[in-house]
C-alpha cells in the first residue's frame, strides 16, 4: 500500500472575508473553538497522513508558524511550509508541492474544507489505486457555487466549473488524491477566464486518460470562504462536531 504525503492550501488574499482578512490570513480565523487551518489538518491525520506541506501566501503568512510550530502537538510527525506568491488558483498553488511529493501520493485539501467524520476509507482505497486520482463528492444544495461532476455508474462522466445550470447537486469538494502526474498536468495550464489555474482542469485531464475515480463524503461537509459560510461552519461544529473518527 502507497504511502500518502498531505498538502493543505492555505493561500488566497480572502477578498470575500474583507474587512476581516484585512489582518489575519482567513484560515486562521476561528470555525466555533479553534483556528480554521485545524479542521483540514485533522482530517489528513485522521487519514493516517503523518507527512504535511503548509501551502500559504500574503503579508500574514509567519502567523502559521507562531500557531502551528512544527506541528508536533497536533500529532503531525512532520509539518513543512511553502509560500505562493500572489493569487494564481488552487493548481498553481498545488504546483508548488513537487518536491515534497517527491514522486508520490498526495492528499490535497483546502483549508477552507471542514468536514463531520473523516476520509479514511477513501484514502486507503485511494493507496491501493495504481495510479491516477481520486475526487471526493458531496451532494449541495447550491452546486453552481463549485465545481459539479456528472456520474454514470461507478464513473465520472463530466466535471463543470461553476455551471449556471447544474447537470446534478454533486459538489467537487475541496479534498483531491493525486499521484505524481498531477505535476506534468499542472506545467501546461493556461489561465482561466479568471486568471487562475483551475483545479477542475486537472481533475478533466485525468478524467480523459481514464483514471479518475470518486468517492461520495459520508457526513456533512462545508467550506468556510463566506461570511455566511463561515457561520454554517460554525453552527455545524457546535451542533455536531468535526473530523469525527467512529
Amino acid at each position: 500500500m502507497d504511502k500518502i504525503r498531505g498538502v493543505v492550501l492555505a493561500g488566497g488574499l480572502g477578498n470575500r472575508l474583507l474587512p476581516v482578512t484585512k489582518v489575519t490570513n482567513k484560515h486562521l480565523l476561528p470555525v466555533y473553538d479553534r483556528p480554521m487551518i485545524f479542521y483540514p489538518i485533522q482530517t489528513l491525520i485522521n487519514a493516517g497522513i503523518e507527512e504535511i506541506l503548509l501551502v500559504t501566501g500574503g503579508q500574514h503568512a509567519g502567523d502559521f508558524l507562531q500557531l502551528l510550530g512544527n506541528g508536533t502537538e497536533l500529532g503531525i510527525r512532520k509539518l513543512q511550509y511553502t509560500y505562493q506568491e500572489g493569487e494564481g488558483g488552487i493548481a498553481d498553488a498545488l504546483s508548488l508541492a513537487e518536491d515534497f511529493a517527491d514522486g508520490g501520493k498526495i492528499c490535497v485539501i483546502l483549508g477552507d474544507n471542514i468536514i463531520q467524520r473523516n476520509i479514511r476509507g477513501a484514502a486507503r482505497a485511494y493507496a491501493e489505486q495504481s495510479d491516477g486520482a481520486k475526487i471526493l463528492l458531496k451532494e449541495v444544495p447550491d452546486p453552481e457555487r463549485f465545481g459539479v461532476a456528472e456520474t454514470d455508474g461507478d464513473r465520472v462522466a463530466n466535471i463543470v466549473e461553476k455551471p449556471a445550470n447544474p447537470a446534478s447537486s454533486l459538489a467537487v469538494i475541496g479534498i483531491y488524491f493525486y499521484d505524481s502526474v498531477v505535476f506534468d498536468i499542472i506545467r501546461p495550464l493556461k489561465p482561466s477566464q479568471r486568471g487562475e489555474l483551475e483545479i477542475t482542469d486537472v481533475n478533466n485531464a485525468y478524467l480523459k486518460k481514464g483514471n479518475l475515480t470518486f468517492d461520495v463524503l459520508d457526513g456533512w461537509w462545508t467550506d468556510a470562504g463566506t461570511f455566511e459560510s463561515l457561520h454554517r461552519a460554525s453552527n455545524l461544529v457546535h451542533d455536531g462536531g468535526a473530523n469525527l473518527v467512529d
